[in-house]
């Protein structure tokens, strides 16, 4: 029998913790191990209890979500870090990214909404709300798609896919952007690499860099 995944909910107001609490307990497979008020406690509970997952919000006094989940990833915390929060601008949403999250929902998303992301994202899925996937893709990979033409071979979707490699996504946030299995979006890096003759993400990532500035 599979181990239930283990959760730290992680949110200043203590009825939205105990409403996304009982959501929650009427999944089978998903425990609340631990809630917190502030990230200091968010991390604390993180180091303790080694959960699979932290659904963080982002305003939180002591020390924000953001900086909380950044500090995990430093750490090499093992927890990956849902955000659920009320802050939808694009701002937040990538800083989020930046700082490691694996997926970000805005609150008022439904509850089937969430508990299908609580178990994609513990299980090292990226997961975007909607409109949030739509407006990253838009930002991320039309306008540098563009940008990105004069690099020969390439395909569209590769295009978008070394778009937003160079913007520093794993995998597995590509694939969330783009809608796309992880797997897929190996085989698209792989034949990037292929093609511009380079051997890492870094080198391409320079070429990227390079193409730009000459534009």
């Amino acid at each position: 029998m599979t181990a239930p995944l283990r959760v730290v909910l992680a949110d200043d107001h203590p009825m939205f913790r105990e409403g996304l609490r009982f959501a929650l307990s009427r999944v089978p497979d998903v425990v609340v191990v631990g809630e917190a008020g502030t990230g200091t406690e968010a991390l604390r509970l993180a180091r303790e209890l080694d959960p699979d997952l932290v659904v963080m919000d982002l305003a939180m006094p002591e020390l924000g979500g953001l900086a909380a989940t950044r500090q995990l990833a430093e750490e090499g915390s093992r927890a990956r870090v849902l955000v659920l929060t009320m802050s939808e601008d694009d701002e937040s949403v990538f800083a989020a990214l930046r700082a490691g999250a694996g997926g970000y929902l805005v609150k008022g998303a439904d509850p089937d909404q969430v508990v299908s992301a609580v178990r994609a994202v513990a299980q090292g899925h990226a997961v975007f709300g909607p409109d949030l996937a739509a407006r990253m893709l838009t930002f991320f990979a039309e306008p540098q798609s563009r940008r990105l033409e004069p690099l020969p071979g390439l395909s569209a979707r590769e295009h978008e896919v070394l778009a937003l490699l160079a913007d520093g996504l794993s995998n597995a946030e590509i694939g969330g952007v783009l809608f796309i299995s992880p797997i897929t979006v190996r085989n698209h890096v792989s034949s990037i690499f292929a093609k511009l003759q380079v051997s890492n993400r870094r080198q391409a990532m320079l070429r990227v860099r390079g193409e730009r500035r000459d534009q």
